[in-house]
């Protein structure tokens, strides 16, 4: 089998295995959770995001890997790793921690469509050996950071949830 079909074939799987495993386990314990708590283990996961530097690291990419898809790869995580840094120390000023929250979100998912789109202008997919010790980023790790941007979103659409608080408030009055 040739190189872009068996990569193809890892993306889609990635993306099959990460929506099993989210839906049976992820989503039902941050659906559990208020939405700060929800937002600040997304916000944990992609915070590791400054790993995504490694596509310009010399040695661990081929030095053939498309320089342009290269950087913005690299740098685009980068900032979203470190907008979800800045998210997770500013949680207790709720302000900024939803600023942040929302540029991360924002940048992260930019980031991962503008990379699709760079990779395939660039054919990577039928020259996935140019990844080298990274293929496991597009193939593992980026279904996962799509799925989170995606529940990140619905989260931050959906309205906030008073239940606990009125149950506490009828419970004092009692």
């Amino acid at each position: 089998m040739s190189t872009e079909p068996l990569f193809q074939t890892h993306l889609v799987l990635g993306y099959v295995a990460w929506l099993l495993c989210f839906s049976a386990y992820i989503w039902p314990w941050l659906s559990s959770m208020d939405g700060v708590a929800a937002q600040r283990a997304i916000a944990t996961l992609h915070s590791f995001r400054f790993f995504g530097l490694v596509f310009i690291l010399p040695g661990v990419v081929s030095p053939d890997l498309p320089a342009n898809f290269a950087a913005f790869a690299a740098y685009g995580d980068f900032a979203t790793g470190v907008l979800a840094m800045l998210a997770l120390f500013t949680v207790r000023i709720r302000p900024l921690f939803w600023l942040f929250v929302v540029a991360f979100n924002i940048v992260g998912t930019v980031d991962l469509i503008v990379d699709y789109y760079l990779a395939i202008q660039a054919d990577l997919p039928a020259h996935a050996g140019l990844f080298g010790a990274t293929y496991a980023i597009p193939v593992i790790y980026v279904p996962l950071l799509m799925i989170t941007h995606a529940a990140a979103f619905y989260f931050l659409a959906r309205p906030r949830q008073r239940a606990p608080r009125a149950i506490k408030d009828e419970a004092t009055a009692s």
